[in-house]
């Protein structure tokens, strides 16, 4: 009996954890959207900018711009600004909306949805996530080149080298987080580096921090994980083959995860179902 008794608490355990996390269905899915890489949800705006490629990922086509979403899925504007070339990531501080274009940064005035300044950096080749700190230094991932670069009063420089395939930024309490290939980074002030988690099936792609402490990640190939803050990772969807799963943005108040696909040319809003205890 006590040999049941053990293996019964083990199996409801393990049941628990696995019924831990997890995304629900689709809430909703906006279709129609020329190659979606990223999107970033904003509270005060209420709405969803979502950059669209529309083409190569490279290409200096002229033909990539940003669009813009209710919180329901609606097209608020879908050519809210036309004109760029690959738009990758996305990042907002106060009235300012920054994207990554390639070899520039692109500077978004979000009260006349205006362009007002790009600014490219030298020797950049694949400009892909992008963020802000608390006072305003952006920084922005080069995939291509392994490197992170920081930009202060409209003037770029070499922050990090030798960040393998770094692409997911986020900058959260005097710390940078950085997808850096198949593992998630944490670099003080100080640039000390420390491996947070690792394992990801995939280069990481779109990360998030939880209020919890957690961290979603996504791998464009299309993979999403749970990450505790712990390290360990867990598995929330594989659509490998049926589409992508690019830079996700977050709804920290309703809990929801929206995800763009990239080829599959849609964003897919789902709610994250996860036990806070």
């Amino acid at each position: 009996m006590k040999y049941k008794f053990l293996s019964l608490l083990v199996f409801m355990t393990l049941t628990f954890a696995a019924k831990a996390q997890k995304l629900s269905q689709a809430v909703w899915e906006t279709s129609n959207l020329a190659v979606p890489e990223s999107v970033l949800y904003s509270a005060t705006e209420k709405s969803l900018f979502v950059s669209l490629i529309d083409g190569a990922g490279n290409a200096k086509d002229g033909k990539g711009g940003i669009a813009v979403l209710n919180t329901d899925g609606s097209i608020k504007n879908a050519k809210w600004i036309e004109g760029l070339n690959a738009p990758k990531g996305l990042a907002l501080y106060k009235k300012t909306l920054y994207v990554a274009d390639i070899d520039a940064v692109v500077s978004i005035d979000i009260s006349s949805g205006k362009i007002i300044n790009k600014l490219e950096i030298e020797n950049a080749i694949f400009l892909n996530d992008i963020t802000v700190d608390n006072k305003g230094v952006v920084y922005v991932s080069d995939t291509r080149a392994n490197k992170i670069y920081c930009i202060k009063n409209d003037r770029s420089e070499l922050y990090l080298q030798n960040v393998t395939n770094a692409n997911g930024l986020k900058w959260i309490d005097k710390e940078l987080y950085v997808l850096a290939n198949t593992e998630l980074w944490k670099i003080d002030e100080k640039k000390n580096i420390s491996v947070l988690a690792k394992g990801f099936e995939k280069s990481g792609d779109g990360l998030e921090k939880l209020k919890n402490g957690d961290f979603i990640v996504s791998c464009w190939a299309g993979l999403i994980y749970y990450v505790k803050a712990n390290g360990e990772i867990r598995k929330l969807q594989d659509v490998q083959g049926q589409m992508n799963t690019a830079d996700l943005g977050y709804n920290e108040k309703e809990n929801l995860i929206y995800v763009p696909t990239f080829n599959h040319n849609s964003v897919i809003a789902y709610k994250l179902l996860v036990n806070q205890n």
